[in-house]
């Protein structure tokens, strides 16, 4: 066995040691062994989705004689990549390494010492609003939780124009009328190959728990809710959530958004756009919302939401401060400001949302008018749950992250959205400009606990971690977490029915801001 010593950014230099080889349908594949976890990085799972295969379901990889040596990350999908600092997310939360159209490679981490074992799995899915984001970004790095018993895996799926593109035209070459959600097929082809590979690395396709936050939190969803994703899992987790508020646009509405792109490419028709190089195609698709749609085969119809075909346990939870980097006005409005949004936003409500969040607080509106924005993303979990828990009987578990991550403008972004991740991944060391406490160490080793025992068990509790309760209708706890964690009530009778009754009106409620 070949080893070499590396140093790895901002950790202790490593010794790093070739991996005896391990099959999988495509071929052999040599991995790198360090600290008791050899990882497989940059392992294709789908034949690359460019020229003629450009907005076409996945196809599959191709074989390969000899040995895959899997010692480096593949490219993240095409994006416009943001700059190693954008808001309250700084280089360790953003896409690391090319970027390119040949993209559908996923990485596993596995403990070294334990191929014969069947441990479960997870699989972890990146976020990005569907537009960015890749398997690269640095806290990401699944060999912490490895050694917590478990193999580890995450995907790249196509993203923006390049996923999630749909048009009359596509429909036409699906024997299924179905066209955009490429994206979401890579996920379950990445599902897929899970289950036929998995065990090679020693780990269990039984138990696969997804997992994603934000955008790869909405894919756990749809996921969930599509029958082509049948069987693949057994468990899942929604970080930055459940009760997005977001909404699914339908195939009409779709269509039309592809029917504008070619109208601003020029393009004659789909075979000339897929002739199109990614400059010309980025550059066109700016400012369209290219996502998710209700395709008729991925997402049979607008129930999705409330759609349990693959009815497993949930784990889910949000950040307090989701909008905190979403919203320049985040927790600044004025007594006038907020007095008149409550009026728009909340009609013949308005007066009663005073009562519960007032304008003229010593601490002055922007107290309320952030306590009211914590409070909408509460509400929105809580009647997700609500419309989970009727028609499944399946857990529910509910975290509230309140921890402040230190770093720049801590103050001012708070519990910041997707600040839980390196907490979870174990993955502190990965940042550049941060002093992490004890306390902090203290809050990633119990998050990390929970979502270990949550993969091998479907319960997150365990010994030495504080209590966490399933969430019922009849007792809505969650867990808090933050330096002492601890369940609370997720939100007051009187604020939960309130939030209901603004719902009921057709009013919208989410984790993010409000336009």
């Amino acid at each position: 066995m070949n080893c070499l010593r590396t140093a790895a950014p901002l950790v202790l230099a490593l010794v790093s040691c070739a991996a005896s080889a391990v099959p999988t349908r495509q071929g052999e594949i040599e991995g790198v062994s360090g600290d008791g976890v050899t990882s497989y990085l940059g392992v294709p799972y789908a034949a690359a989705p460019t020229g003629d295969n450009r907005w076409r379901p996945p196809m599959p990889a191709k074989s390969w004689t000899g040995t895959f040596h899997a010692d480096h990350f593949g490219a993240n999908c095409q994006q416009r990549p943001a700059g190693k600092i954008f808001r309250s997310w700084t280089s360790e939360y953003l896409v690391d390494g090319p970027i390119s159209e040949d993209c559908l490679y996923l990485n596993v981490w596995a403990p070294a010492a334990k191929r014969k074992q069947r441990l479960p799995v997870l699989v972890w899915i990146h976020g990005g609003g569907f537009v960015s984001g890749g398997a690269t970004v640095p806290v990401y790095d699944g060999s912490h939780l490895a050694t917590k018993g478990m193999v580890v895996v995450s995907i790249n799926y196509r993203l923006g124009v390049y996923g999630f593109l749909s048009h009359p035209d596509l429909r036409k070459e699906n024997p299924a009328n179905a066209s955009g959600n490429y994206g979401l097929l890579d996920q379950i082809a990445a599902l897929h190959w899970v289950q036929d590979n998995i065990s090679a690395f020693g780990g269990d396709p039984r138990r696969v728990t997804i997992a994603g936050q934000s955008a790869g939190a909405a894919s756990v969803h749809y996921l969930i809710a599509s029958p082509l994703a049948k069987g693949l899992f057994q468990r899942a987790i929604a970080q930055s959530g459940s009760g997005m508020g977001l909404p699914t646009a339908d195939a009409a509405g779709s269509d039309g958004v592809g029917e504008q792109l070619l109208v601003r490419t020029g393009a004659s028709d789909i075979a000339s756009l897929r002739q199109l190089p990614v400059e010309k195609l980025d550059q066109a698709a700016e400012g369209l919302v290219l996502s998710p749609n209700v395709d008729g085969l991925v997402l049979p119809d607008q129930t999705y939401v409330g759609r349990n075909t693959n009815d497993v346990p949930v784990l889910t939870g949000l950040t307090a401060d989701e909008g905190s980097a979403l919203s320049a006005s985040y927790g600044q409005a004025t007594p006038e400001a907020f007095a008149a949004g409550l009026v728009k936003r909340y009609g013949t409500l308005a007066s009663e949302f005073a009562k519960w969040y007032p304008s003229d607080l010593t601490a002055g509106a922007g107290t309320s008018a952030m306590q009211l924005e914590r409070d909408r993303g509460l509400a929105a979990t809580w009647l997700w749950a609500k419309q989970r828990m009727s028609a499944s009987r399946q857990p529910i578990y509910v975290y509230y992250f309140k921890h402040v991550e230190p770093g720049p403008e801590a103050q001012r972004y708070g519990a910041f959205h997707s600040s839980e991740i390196p907490y979870v991944f174990g993955t502190l060391d990965r940042a550049a400009d941060r002093s992490f406490t004890s306390a902090d160490r203290q809050v990633s080793a119990t998050m990390g606990g929970y979502w270990a025992k949550w993969v091998k068990t479907g319960n997150p509790n365990g010994a030495g971690l504080p209590a966490w309760p399933r969430l019922r209708s009849e007792a809505p706890l969650v867990l808090e977490i933050d330096s002492q964690s601890r369940a609370n009530v997720l939100l007051s009778l009187e604020k939960r029915s309130l939030f209901q009754r603004h719902a009921a009106n057709g009013g919208k409620l989410g984790i993010f801001p409000e336009d």
